[in-house]
């Protein structure tokens, strides 16, 4: 798998975790990959704890305290970027 597929793949299935568990949405995410979690209301502070939860158990990877900051869980992309940098 190349980098630009896992990028898309990790996208893909934080925009589909979000729509489904966090939105109830079965029209998948309506929003761009940029928008803020928080600022837009998508997620509040149970979501932000069950985000961390998939992130996890999804991608196997450990999400230490410090690391809940916006620059990681707050859209899309900074996830994204969060999990591929905890990947490589």
């Amino acid at each position: 798998m190349t980098m630009s597929n896992g990028l898309n793949d990790c996208s893909t299935q934080i925009r589909d975790y979000v729509a489904r568990n966090l939105l109830f949405s079965d029209k998948g995410f309506l929003y761009g990959d940029d928008a803020s979690f928080l600022e837009e209301g998508i997620i509040d502070s149970m979501g932000i704890i069950e985000l961390v939860s998939f992130v996890e158990s999804q991608f196997g990877i450990s999400v230490a305290d410090r690391e809940l900051i916006p620059d990681n869980f707050d859209s899309v992309n900074k996830l994204n970027a969060y999990i591929q940098s905890k990947l490589s």
